[in-house]
């Protein structure tokens, strides 16, 4: 059974950084594409960064290019989403996702078959 649970959610004040873990279990493929989304009330859900984790490739929205951060501890199978700069228009909650085979671009919600239950971010002053 394929489990996903993501940690590390908070409130932040503008400007400050958060550190997103996603980690999976049950997961029979070697190679998998791991993304994060967020989801604001009232907004579409958005996908914001995306890995392979079998080469280390990244993806990511424009909207958080140059301040956020995907990367991975296979040995530990653990994906992060570092986010820095934050703003008050990052606040949502996020989820990670996973499928198999690599990941070619960010990632859309229709490609990801497996969720987790998501963790808040808050940014405000």
């Amino acid at each position: 059974q394929v489990q996903l649970v993501e940690s590390g959610g908070g409130s932040v004040q503008p400007g400050g950084s958060l550190r997103l873990s996603c980690v999976d279990s049950g997961f029979t493929y070697s190679r998998k594409c791991v993304g994060w989304f967020r989801q604001a009330p009232g907004k579409e859900r958005e996908g914001v960064a995306s890995i392979s984790t079998g080469d280390g490739s990244t993806y990511y929205a424009d909207s958080v290019k140059g301040r956020f951060t995907i990367s991975q501890d296979n040995a530990e199978n653990t994906v992060y989403l570092q986010m820095n700069s934050l703003k008050p228009e990052d606040t949502a909650m996020y989820y990670c996702a996973a499928r198999g085979g690599p990941c070619y671009a960010p990632p859309r919600q229709i490609e990801f078959g497996y969720w987790g239950q998501g963790t808040q971010v808050t940014v405000s002053s």
